[in-house]
């Protein structure tokens, strides 16, 4: 999807997946937001409650990067922590880094391929000669956009050593 010949939704931008797609990317010390999400099953229940107030508190802050990434660790059936990427410290908010060389891949499709798309990812990284440490969820959308947009874009950040 070119970003420049969708219209945005006014909620969640539109997403260019060739920025994502197969790269090696190095952090040191990025600057996130961490808060956590309830779940069940893996299922959120209250994800936007907690998007709708982090980002609040980005934009009071002006601390909205350039292009905006938000990573989940999917680590138990109960629960999860959402990373929001900021340009700056954000007052009131939990405050967390991530460092450490990353391998993306973009996937598309409903989110019950989530498993699947996990399997793909660890066959990936090997495929590279890396080990897995930890891997990310970037949901590029919220549902209600990835259907206006008929594309639901799921970006997978495997932190590798």
């Amino acid at each position: 999807m070119d970003n420049k010949t969708v219209k945005s939704t006014g909620c969640c931008e539109p997403f260019n997946p060739e920025l994502w797609q197969e790269k090696e990317i190095v952090w040191k010390d990025k600057l996130f937001i961490k808060d956590h999400v309830t779940n069940f099953f893996h299922v959120p229940l209250n994800m936007g409650k907690k998007i709708i107030k982090n980002i609040g508190l980005v934009e009071k802050a002006n601390a909205k990067p350039q292009q905006q990434l938000m990573l989940t660790d999917e680590y138990s059936l109960w629960g999860s922590d959402i990373y929001i990427d900021v340009s700056k410290v954000v007052q009131d908010a939990q405050m967390t880094t991530l460092s450490g060389t990353f391998l993306t891949k973009v996937f598309e499709g409903p989110y019950q391929n989530a498993g699947k798309w996990a399997r793909e990812m660890k066959g990936y990284v090997n495929s590279k000669g890396k080990n897995l440490k930890k891997l990310y969820f970037s949901y590029t959308t919220c549902p209600k956009c990835a259907k206006m947009y008929g594309k639901n874009y799921v970006v997978l950040f495997a932190q590798v050593g």
